[in-house]
């Protein structure tokens, strides 16, 4: 049976995830597909930062592998004039007095930074430990921290036992990033645990904004958050190409590039 880009992709990743390593040939053999195709899968999702491409096949990245312990304060460190420019336009949508919802990303941290140089009264409420901390002081933010279960070496709070307290609040606009982004399988991220209380999130906002850069367009990692019909804006800091843009469009997707 012939597999769709994403299902193929998708697969790639699960045999990573159970092996650490593979090479182009057992990759073919167990997906059933030409070994140029797979090269052609794997170049892109190395691009997206997914795996590493190896002599003859590829490997697991350590961040994507379930015993390692992710380090924030690399994440923060990569892309970050880009994640900038990201967050000054994503700026731009908020309003005086809006509640928005930020996630546990670095891109989301960057958005945080921003606004804290912005004369605006907000409340802000997050699942990220070190966006609660930036904004904590500022006398014109009221800064809300969801309740979970934080784990060594993050600073994201997982899980959904404080998902209560956002069914008590009225949302107006959630900013999240995630690992990949296509118009197939929208938004998602390896983190299975972190990907449970990102469904809640996006359920309870009244829209979505998705702060993604370039690298993660078309890829698609291990679980799905939000479907492509659900997010409203797409910002990211480099121009989409025109075939891609028009998909979106008809989904009734604003894309917004920040360059």
């Amino acid at each position: 049976m012939k597999m769709f880009v994403t299902e193929r992709r998708n697969k790639i990743m699960e045999l990573l995830h159970d092996k650490q390593r593979l090479t182009v040939k057992e990759l073919s053999e167990q997906i059933g597909v030409s070994e140029a195709t797979l090269r052609t899968d794997l170049n892109k999702m190395e691009k997206g930062g997914l795996l590493t491409r190896t002599h003859g096949g590829a490997m697991l990245n350590q961040q994507n592998q379930p015993d390692f312990d992710t380090s924030f304060s690399v994440r923060e460190k990569q892309n970050r004039k880009e994640k900038s420019l990201i967050a000054k336009e994503a700026c731009r949508l908020i309003e005086e007095k809006q509640c928005i919802l930020l996630d546990a990303s670095s891109t989301a941290l960057e958005l945080a930074r921003y606004l804290n140089q912005q004369m605006i009264r907000l409340t802000v409420v997050t699942s990220g430990i070190q966006t609660a901390l930036e904004l904590k002081d500022n006398p014109n933010i009221t800064v809300i921290l969801i309740g979970g279960v934080v784990t060594k070496g993050s600073s994201t709070i997982e899980g959904t036992l404080g998902a209560e307290l956002l069914d008590k609040l009225h949302i107006d606009i959630l900013f999240t990033s995630a690992n990949g982004f296509s118009v197939e399988n929208g938004l998602t991220d390896f983190n299975l645990y972190e990907v449970e209380l990102k469904k809640q999130m996006v359920n309870k906002a009244q829209k979505i904004v998705a702060v993604i850069d370039h690298s993660k367009i078309g890829i698609t990692s291990s679980a799905l958050f939000a479907s492509t019909e659900q997010v409203d804006v797409l910002i990211t800091n480099n121009a989409i190409d025109p075939d891609t843009e028009k998909v979106l469009i008809n989904h009734n997707i604003q894309v917004i590039s920040a360059l």
